[in-house]
């Protein structure tokens, strides 16, 4: 057990103390080996990975843009079984709701109609809960409510439900737009009512900065006329074409790896990615974007699948009596939603870049001396020779010395100059050190 005094006094001399490096020059051919290695692997990285293929040399800049759509197509549909589809053409203005969006476009493939709505009293839809009813009284009770997932307010009447579904079903009747939305009639259509929208084109326009750099691009090919632009499409494997701004959502949904028949039944969620990654060192004209594709929804949930939403156009006729009737056509849109999304960066020779990066790779060259130390003076079995050559201990004259101390801080006899001694029995006696003797 070190004396109480002896560990102060250690502790205190570790305030007077100062360490310095000491170079030793090693000749040791595993240890040569081990340090060139590493050497070799940091210079390595920092010239081929952070200099030439990350360039590490340029000054960079993120892209900034704005992107403009413009459909165009035309489909045919006849469903004249269905009153509420009938025989009819699609244009733009049918199937792109709203005709405009920011950097983003909506296209719809599948559609519910309820038209001619207008406000009066008619049965709810059977499928709300709690919405069926046996009697007057049953409704009454709830006189005036309006369910969540209903279209009115009850009137307090049980009324026969008018979906052919559900013949013969009496429901509470409500006060709003009707007759209201019945979705079944998705079940009897083979195939979505504009099953052929994959055919339809998209004009993609996006004009781009680097403001850093004052370079501004556009993704319409510079060496093209208005004719090329006319007829050409997208197309990823060909030289000229790839660079074409105009697409068939067929392309577009084909290059995130499905078909366009998958998803247009009940619609989905699709991303136009624009890169623009340009090396401003070499001619502005390779400055020039590149296109893909994904699908950003799952189609394989269970539940809430797809993408729809409702829009409705509101129209008013008059009366006999001089006065306009409100009413509307409702519409439950299924389709594509298309997002664009643009991205980039632009990358110029600059002096600071490359000196900051080549600093602060030449400082992982110290890396290579550490793990040379530890192997040496760990690792080898030669350690304690190494250890004894790369640390030298210099006492100078002021030092201050940590003095060996006889007394212990213990409850026993302190008294100076005395040694325990062994009795003949075997027992422990402290004796003067000048006359100790066994007795």
């Amino acid at each position: 057990m070190a004396s109480c005094s002896s560990v102060v006094r250690s502790a205190v001399s570790v305030f007077f103390e100062y360490d310095t490096p000491r170079i030793a020059h090693i000749r040791s051919k595993k240890v040569g080996l081990i340090n060139r290695l590493i050497q070799l692997t940091i210079l390595g990285y920092i010239i081929g990975y952070v200099i030439v293929y990350k360039k590490g040399y340029q000054e960079t800049d993120k892209v900034q843009s704005a992107v403009t759509t413009k459909l165009k197509g035309i489909i045919f549909s006849n469903d004249s079984n269905i009153p509420s589809i009938g025989v009819r053409t699609w244009d733009v203005a049918d199937y792109v709701v709203p005709p405009q969006e920011s950097n983003a476009f909506f296209v719809m493939t599948n559609v519910v109609p309820t038209p001619t709505q207008t406000q009066k009293t008619c049965p709810e839809d059977p499928t709300v809960d709690d919405i069926q009813c046996d009697s007057d009284e049953y409704c009454e009770r709830r006189k005036g409510i309006a369910f969540l997932k209903g279209s009115g307010p009850l009137t307090g009447k049980c009324v026969d439900s008018d979906f052919p579904k559900f013949n013969g079903t009496k429901v509470c009747e409500i006060y709003g737009w009707c007759p209201v939305e019945n979705d079944d009639m998705l079940q009897s259509l083979k195939e979505p009512v504009l099953q052929d929208a994959g055919n339809f084109t998209v004009f993609i326009k996006n004009n781009i900065e680097f403001p850093k750099f004052g370079v501004s691009r556009r993704n319409l090919p510079e060496n093209e006329d208005d004719a090329y632009l006319s007829r050409c499409n997208y197309n990823p494997e060909s030289s000229r074409d790839k660079f074409c701004p105009i697409f068939k959502l067929n392309t577009i949904v084909q290059g995130a790896g499905i078909e366009f028949n998958q998803i247009a039944a009940e619609g989905g969620v699709m991303q136009i990615l624009i890169d623009w990654n340009c090396n401003l060192d070499h001619s502005i004209s390779d400055c020039v974007p590149s296109y893909s594709f994904r699908r950003l929804d799952k189609g394989d949930f269970k539940i809430s699948r797809g993408f729809n939403f409702r829009y409705a156009n509101q129209f008013g006729v008059a009366q006999p009596d001089g006065s306009f009737k409100l009413y509307r056509n409702l519409y439950k849109a299924y389709g594509v939603r298309f997002l664009v999304t643009v991205q980039g960066t632009a990358g110029k020779f600059s002096v600071v870049p490359l000196l900051l990066n080549v600093g602060s790779g030449l400082a992982l060259l110290s890396v290579a001396t550490i793990i040379c130390d530890i192997v040496v003076l760990y690792v080898l079995k030669a350690r304690h020779f190494y250890r004894d050559k790369k640390y030298l201990d210099i006492k100078g004259p002021d030092a201050f010395e940590v003095l060996k101390e006889d007394s212990e801080c213990s409850d026993g006899d302190n008294t100076p100059g005395r040694k325990p001694t062994f009795t003949e029995s075997g027992s422990v006696s402290a004796t003067d050190a000048s006359t100790s003797q066994v007795r």
